[in-house]
């Protein structure tokens, strides 16, 4: 961390940054064969440009479908990054992780498991099978910051904890990325010709919806929150906000279905006004959307009875729960 310095948004200028970190990982790589993991967020789909105008052909970019993504997600970037002429293999990860997070409940606990899960077994066995010595990312520089604070243990953040990623897993870890905000990507990314649905996408976590499910995370708790992030999203796409998202909580509530009492689930709305997330401010948004939320959740997902709105700031708050 002490020799990483930002580059803050006022100084970047988009097309020499490019051409500097399409340089860069051009010379790292040279004549070989890299990995290059897309989860579909503004971070790594950057550094997916970023790469493949680098390598090209010897750019293998996996998309790791491991059950805790939006809904349609894995087929929809795909697809979406097929029409910018670049191959993206899908692979299906969905057993080993809720498998490695089986029974886990403490939050720290459940950022491990994703971490070894994803950089020790899925892509340990790929950059193996693809003989790449190197697997790039899209580490930023906030994940970073938060990590080293001891703040909230990004699952990307390896060689910052001191984690020779090469002795570890068997490959260098390369971050383009990793000087800029969510703000210096989203420009880099317009630059980079990616879509506007791409570039102004709300923040979306490395360990998904993991970070919005408190308690066990099994695979009928993450569709209930993946429902209800669909919903959420839809409903609040045009506002301003920074990022918003739904959260699952662990214990049951009373509520009332059918006229009768119903012990059922209980879904927090978070909405935030931000521009580095390092602090955040709850959105004040208009009423009526958040009586849309409150009648569609509970609607559309039998099992929610309750919705809230979290109106405490970044700090002591966080955007994600987990």
């Amino acid at each position: 961390m002490q020799t990483l310095k930002e580059i803050q948004v006022q100084d970047l200028v988009p097309d020499k940054f490019i051409a500097e970190k399409v340089r860069d990982i051009a010379d790292t790589v040279k004549d070989g064969i890299a990995v290059n993991a897309l989860s579909g967020g503004v971070d790594s789909a950057a550094v997916t440009m970023l790469a493949h105008q680098a390598l090209g052909e010897r750019l293998k970019t996996y998309f790791i479908d491991n059950g805790i993504m939006r809904e349609g997600e894995p087929a929809y970037i795909v697809g979406l990054f097929a029409g910018l002429g670049v191959k993206v293999e899908l692979v299906d990860a969905r057993d080993e992780f809720f498998r490695a997070l089986d029974g886990i409940l403490d939050p720290e606990e459940k950022r491990q498991a994703i971490t070894d899960t994803f950089y020790k077994n899925v892509f340990g066995r790929l950059v193996r099978e693809s003989g790449a010595k190197y697997l790039l990312q899209g580490t930023n520089f906030t994940d970073v910051e938060e990590t080293v604070a001891g703040i909230k243990r990004q699952h990307n953040i390896l060689e910052q904890l001191g984690i020779n990623t090469q002795e570890a897993y068997g490959y260098k870890v390369l971050e383009p990325i990793i000087a800029l905000r969510k703000t210096g990507v989203r420009t880099v990314a317009k630059a980079l010709g990616l879509p506007e649905e791409i570039y102004t996408r709300p923040p979306f976590p490395g360990p998904a919806l993991v970070t919005r499910c408190i308690g066990p995370v099994t695979r009928e708790r993450i569709a209930i929150v993946r429902k209800a992030t669909a919903i959420v999203e839809e409903v609040l796409r045009n506002t301003a906000a920074f990022q918003y998202l739904a959260i699952l909580h662990e214990d049951r509530v009373t509520g009332i279905k059918e006229n009768k009492r119903s012990f059922g689930r209980q879904i927090e709305v978070r909405c935030w006004d931000s521009t580095d997330a390092v602090t955040g401010v709850p959105t004040r948004l208009p009423f009526e959307l958040l009586e849309q939320l409150g009648e569609r959740i509970p609607r559309e997902i039998p099992e929610v009875v309750s919705v809230t709105y979290n109106i405490t700031r970044k700090p002591p708050s966080t955007i994600e729960a987990i």
